[in-house]
């Protein structure tokens, strides 16, 4: 049974602005990549944290069947978010520590939900630092950025 792997990646361009989310889906065996998938996406006008959660739940989404998988991203905001926070903030009615909503909402539920139906490892990286996987989902987030971003005329 191959290991599975999603790499996910948001960007934005201004923040808020033009933003896009990428991700690198990787099977291995025996440390060999067998299989490779890529997916990306983008809105028009977005935050960078509302990127990087979209990649995350696009990763999971596409997933057409129960898997164990490991989901690597370079945002302590959706690892950190994912493993401890979802907890108090569910508990919470949605709501962090200070009684305020919890921003982005909407997308953690969505990926609370995604998350639900698998086994997911997270693990957290330090981006821009030379992990290839890490580079190709930010490549990737900044091509589903590309068709939101203005043309720039000479």
């Amino acid at each position: 049974m191959p290991e599975l792997f999603a790499y996910a990646d948001g960007a934005c361009s201004g923040n808020p602005g033009p933003g896009g989310w990428g991700v690198l889906m990787l099977a291995r065996e025996n440390g060999a990549v067998v299989k490779e998938r890529t997916l990306s996406g983008g809105e028009a006008h977005t935050t960078n944290n509302r990127m990087e959660l979209l990649a995350a739940i696009s990763a999971l989404e596409a997933l057409t069947r129960v898997s164990e998988l490991t989901i690597v991203t370079d945002s302590a905001y959706v690892k950190n978010g994912v493993t401890e926070w979802i907890h108090g903030w569910k508990r919470n009615g949605w709501k962090t520590a200070g009684k305020d909503p919890v921003k982005n909402v909407d997308l953690w539920q969505r990926l609370d939900a995604a998350q639900a139906k698998h086994k997911v490892v997270w693990r957290w990286i330090k981006g821009h630092a030379g992990h290839a996987e890490n580079e190709r989902a930010d490549e990737l987030a900044r091509a589903g950025m590309a068709p939101f971003k203005p043309v720039k005329l000479p």
